[in-house]
């Protein structure tokens, strides 16, 4: 009588294996994604728009995303604290000669920070010689290319064609919609310290975060 006890087919390894293999990977490119995120963007905020002075690059409502380290450019779009003098019904200069009724726009803003968060963009920065003509902004000489700008006009609001240069560590910002934006025009430039972070647009699971223009 044979004994002999048959051979148990061997375990389809292979599939398994790989299958294991594929949810480390997963887990581990998982890790990394998240690792990136908080490693080079730990420092952005989300905030919600609240005016239409930014329309049409923002609109009343939309959520955007602020990132504090980097150094600010002309062109950028910042959230920022203005000075105490931001008063959209009675906006006050640092210079009572210049800003609103004046042909020069507000060179000097009050000392005080005011708490209020806004949003603008960067126009000049620091030495930088300004002017606007029917809501465009003339720096150093020179109109600048603008394609975001909505018409302003040709108001006093709208046109400043009296020079002012900016201070050194301080950002002319104005917002895109000049015809209703309450910003730099009427109470001055800000101190670098006062600005927050750079407006950002951010992709592949907020991995990679580039300025918005």
């Amino acid at each position: 009588m044979d004994h002999t006890a048959a051979t148990p087919a061997p375990l389809p390894l292979g599939r398994p294996i790989r299958r294991r293999f594929g949810w480390h990977l997963a887990a581990v490119a998982m890790l990394v994604l998240i690792g990136l995120w908080l490693g080079m963007h730990k420092h952005v905020t989300k905030y919600t728009v609240t005016s239409g002075s930014m329309e049409p690059t923002l609109r009343v409502g939309q959520r955007l995303a602020a990132e504090s380290h980097g150094a600010v450019k002309i062109g950028d779009i910042v959230v920022f604290h203005p000075p105490a003098g931001a008063r959209p019904s009675n906006p006050v200069c640092g210079l009572g000669t210049e800003g609103t009724g004046s042909t020069q726009p507000c060179g000097l803003s009050v000392t005080q920070e005011s708490r209020a968060v806004f949003v603008k963009r960067v126009v000049a920065g620091p030495g930088d010689v300004i002017s606007l003509v029917d809501g465009h902004v003339i720096r150093n000489g020179v109109r600048q290319a603008e394609p975001y700008v909505a018409t302003c006009g040709t108001g006093g609001d709208c046109s400043f064609p009296t020079p002012v240069r900016v201070p050194a560590g301080e950002y002319y910002l104005l917002g895109d919609n000049r015809g209703v934006s309450d910003d730099s025009r009427f109470w001055g430039p800000v101190p670098s310290a006062w600005i927050i972070g750079t407006v950002v647009r951010c992709s592949l699971l907020n991995t990679m975060c580039h300025p918005l223009r």
